[in-house]
């Protein structure tokens, strides 16, 4: 064989052995999805950046305002309110003043035949028992009587608390009688007048102060 056909031999032979491992390149990257006509270089690059992209964090756009962090710290939530507590006892100085003017109340309730439970109720509701109240609506003393109440149950001096116990007790047993022993509207028409109770066809006014009046007048009572 000549040395030229030799050559030519060799040449052929170091072909075949190069196209095989080429060969085998383009398979793997075919099936990643890359098209053969890129360079087995260009594809590695190609395959590392797509790689970073996919396992990279998605990152979300800003719009040039500040991202909060992810582990930022949440502020619990305050408790509920708790529900208000019942009626207790009454105070040191509000018991003193009880005791003071108990006889009278106890006494003037008996001679009239109204409860003396109720018109303590009443009392403690109107003014804790001191004699000197006077109300933004220009109600007087221990039972917080209006100047027409007063004058219409026969109180002259409506300051004195014997003669404002008298009068606001005829008043309960005036109400008393008037609504037949109910004592939620005997306790409205107290707060808001017999007319009002009368308006509203016998029932307690939708006033929000006389159904609160209401309410606390029956927990001191049930207190009693």
């Amino acid at each position: 064989m000549t040395a030229w056909r030799l050559l030519g031999v060799s040449l052929l032979l170091l072909a075949g052995g190069l196209a095989a491992p080429a060969k085998a390149s383009e398979d793997v990257l075919d099936g990643l999805g890359f098209e053969r006509t890129l360079g087995d270089r260009q594809l590695l690059r190609t395959w590392h950046r797509q790689k970073a992209l996919t396992h990279a964090p998605a990152k979300i756009p800003t719009h040039g305002r500040r991202v909060a962090p992810r582990n930022r710290r949440i502020t619990e939530q305050p408790e509920p309110l708790a529900a208000p507590a019942s009626i207790g006892p009454v105070s040191v100085a509000t018991a003193a003043r009880r005791d003071r003017y108990a006889p009278i109340i106890d006494a003037e309730a008996a001679r009239q035949g109204v409860d003396p439970n109720l018109v303590h109720a009443v009392i403690r509701a109107e003014s804790a028992y001191r004699p000197s109240a006077k109300s933004h609506a220009g109600a007087y003393g221990l039972m917080q009587l209006m100047p027409a109440t007063a004058k219409r149950f026969g109180v002259r001096d409506i300051w004195d608390p014997a003669q404002n116990i008298r009068g606001g007790v005829a008043y309960l047993r005036f109400l008393v009688d008037r609504f037949d022993g109910d004592i939620h509207l005997v306790l409205a028409a107290y707060n808001a007048g017999e007319g009002a109770v009368e308006k509203h066809g016998n029932r307690i006014p939708p006033y929000r102060e006389t159904r609160a009046y209401v309410r606390r007048v029956l927990e001191y009572l049930g207190a009693a």
